[in-house]
């Protein structure tokens, strides 16, 4: 595992300090009625406002039902407030359900149970949730493909149906912590090398040279031969969708921490480069995909959320003379984007709007909306800079 380089917190200015105050005042008025309001209830995008129990594709199994109990647990772990600690843990329970439906559950079960089950555990030493987090990365280890070395992303997919067991995406880059975290707590080197086998697959054909990242690459499942880099939820083949590459800054990042594997810093800071160098043209607000026409303009702020959450973590593992770089342009993301996209009504669900599911959205109803997991990322990012942050990855 890499250590810090001698990493003491972040440098911010006065006025970084002031607004980040204001933003914590303010996050927790908004939690608070949040947790009260929502409960138990598995949230991904209001409507009206409204926030409606599993109002999204899969019900139970879809991959962002996991960023609810991590907002919880991140606010937990900075109040003590015992709401938190109740709300999450019942979440849990409830998707505790899938492991025993497991034919719904993917290559996102990392995102299902590190905010959830691991987070538990970490935090409380709960036993059931740590045997709910080994059950579930027992079952992404499953997914692992040993002759094209890659984790098989879905079991069926909005453009193949369910010719996809060749698939492999940016996305997982954030769920094989789940493996790491499994290798570390049973001392089996198993679950480690699956993950790095995997990461070392995605930075060969997944990163291209100038830190972009194609969302999908197909291999032949049964010869491991690379076949196509398909479009994805970005724009077209060979451009450059934003939430993909903030998955990759953040992911290589982890895959550095958990390994200590120089490459995989230098892919982290690869992808961050070019992520940053998109950015500073736009105002820090990031588009849907960093290589798409001008028109029709579209944001997706939950990329700038992680990519912002991940610069953060980054800055943690390299000099002080590189630092200042990833920690002011994740502050000039979070500004900007709180100043454009956030509502602080705690009368109305959601902190973070602008988010953008994918590139293609004729009916538009998941295009510049509020969307769970860019509240979880923002809150995370928060808490990072305020040393109060639950580690979960």
């Amino acid at each position: 595992m890499a250590e810090t380089t001698d990493f003491t917190g972040y440098d911010l200015s006065d006025d970084d300090w002031a607004w980040l105050d204001g933003v914590y005042e303010k996050l927790t008025v908004k939690m608070r009625a949040e947790a009260r309001h929502l409960g138990t209830m598995i949230p991904y995008t209001p409507r009206d406002g409204k926030y409606h129990d599993l109002d999204m594709q899969d019900g139970i199994y879809f991959w962002t039902n996991g960023f609810w109990p991590g907002m919880l647990w991140q606010m937990y772990n900075a109040t003590g407030e015992e709401l938190y600690r109740e709300t999450a843990q019942g979440v849990e329970d409830r998707l505790s359900e899938t492991l025993t439906g497991f034919e719904g559950l993917d290559h996102d079960i990392g995102f299902l149970f590190l905010p959830s089950s691991v987070a538990n555990y970490r935090k409380t030493g709960n036993a059931e949730a740590r045997r709910r987090g080994l059950m579930a990365a027992n079952f992404l280890m499953g997914r692992y493909n040993p002759v094209g070395r890659y984790i098989r992303a879905w079991n069926r997919s909005y453009w193949a149906g369910d010719k996809v067991s060749g698939w492999m995406i940016i996305d997982c880059m954030m769920n094989i912590p789940l493996l790491y975290w499994a290798s570390q707590e049973t001392n089996d080197p198993r679950f480690k090398h699956s993950a790095i086998a995997h990461a070392k697959t995605a930075q060969q054909y997944i990163v291209r040279p100038d830190g972009s990242c194609n969302h999908v690459v197909i291999f032949d499942s049964e010869t491991g031969e690379y076949l196509d880099n398909p479009q994805g939820q970005g724009y077209a083949s060979g451009s450059a969708w934003s939430r993909g590459q903030s998955w990759a800054v953040y992911g290589f990042t982890l895959s550095y921490k958990h390994t200590g594997d120089e490459s995989f810093l230098n892919t982290a800071k690869q992808c961050a480069h070019y992520c940053i160098s998109n950015l500073a043209v736009n105002g820090w607000i990031p588009v849907v995909d960093y290589r798409s026409p001008a028109e029709p303009l579209k944001y997706d702020s939950t990329a700038g959320m992680i990519t912002a959450a991940g610069l953060l973590e980054l800055a943690k593992y390299v000099g002080e003379l590189e630092r200042p770089l990833y920690v002011k342009a994740a502050m000039n993301i979070l500004r900007a984007c709180e100043a454009k996209f956030c509502d602080w009504d705690p009368e109305r669900d959601a902190i973070v709007g602008g988010g953008t599911f994918y590139y293609y959205d004729p009916q538009g109803k998941n295009t510049e909306v509020p969307i769970i997991y860019g509240d979880y990322y923002f809150i995370e990012a928060i808490m990072k800079l305020r040393d109060s942050e639950l580690f979960i990855w």
